[in-house]
């Protein structure tokens, strides 16, 4: 399926990234293993994670190359894509997956907490795929993964950073797909749930949180994989600027901002008639402050 192609996937040394990466060799993808190996925090960086996981695509008869640059930072997100091609000669793919957590209320947040987490996530996003935009414009093909979240699609406590990264990553694919689309070049978004070292220091204090870890426990990262696997092959060609969502059997096509409902005042809007007129009349259509177990409530299947 991905005989011949070149793929990117970034934080792959572990988790969700790994099985990406993992899959994408399984099925004849060359993959850039991209990785800094630090902590959840971003401390002590190690290139063995990329290597561990370069061993067991060669191991499998696939072809890999790590790396260990930042993708938070403009030059050195670079130096990914340039990889790919001074080892393999070209780029097909890229997985915009690396990401940290600086999980804290909003009301204690800390500036650097804030742009540590936007850095990774939405910054590099954009480095990364920016870095490979020519190749893919030349070559008129290419396909872009962005790894997001509920957190962003629906919400999350204690995730100001992250949640504003991942919803701005969604933003950044529909711009890449709509930009890029007469390139013949496709932006995807996955949001997925399982069990990974991101989501591995969720409080479990209360029994409320203890049944959710539980039953994100069940839910293999290796689940993931398949869809990203479809979406940077040519089976995909006619899809882009869609948001799925992935959980542990089951796949998601997400939904996209639209209006809901609207009211019209033909004499125009004063404060006292939106209040007495217009807030009454949407009322039944707002959002409740949802987090995203409070949409997802079933067992996974």
């Amino acid at each position: 399926m991905l005989t011949g192609k070149v793929i990117v996937v970034t934080g792959a040394g572990r988790g969700i990234g790994r099985e990406m990466a993992l899959e994408m060799g399984r099925r004849g993808a060359s993959v850039i293993v991209n990785d800094i190996g630090t902590s959840l925090a971003g401390d002590d960086r190690s290139e063995q994670p990329a290597l561990d996981v370069v061993k067991e695509i060669e191991k499998s008869g696939g072809k890999a190359v790590a790396n260990t640059d930042s993708v938070a930072e403009w030059e050195s997100a670079q130096r990914i894509v340039a990889n790919a091609m001074d080892c393999f000669g070209r780029i097909d793919g890229v997985v915009n997956n690396a990401g940290i957590l600086r999980d804290r209320f909003f009301f204690n947040m800390q500036p650097e907490e804030w742009r540590a987490v936007i850095d990774v996530h939405l910054n590099g996003s954009f480095y990364v795929s920016r870095a490979a935009a020519p190749y893919f414009k030349q070559q008129e093909k290419g396909a872009y993964i962005h790894v997001v979240s509920t957190s962003g699609l629906i919400g999350n406590l204690a995730q100001a950073n992250y949640s504003a990264a991942k919803l701005g990553m969604v933003a950044l694919s529909k711009s890449i797909a709509m930009d890029m689309s007469r390139f013949g070049v496709r932006s995807n978004c996955i949001a997925p749930f399982a069990w990974s070292r991101m989501i591995s220091s969720m409080p479990t204090e209360t029994d409320e949180q203890k049944k959710r870890v539980q039953r994100l426990k069940v839910m293999d990262s290796a689940k993931i994989a398949p869809l990203a696997a479809y979406l940077a092959s040519e089976l995909a060609n006619e899809v882009t600027g869609q948001i799925f969502a992935v959980r542990a059997n089951e796949i998601f096509l997400m939904g996209q901002s639209r209006p809901l409902r609207s009211i019209h005042a033909g004499e125009g809007w004063t404060v006292e008639s939106i209040a007495e007129r217009a807030i009454p009349a949407l009322r039944d259509n707002f959002y409740p402050l949802d987090r995203s177990q409070d949409v997802f409530t079933w067992d996974p299947v």
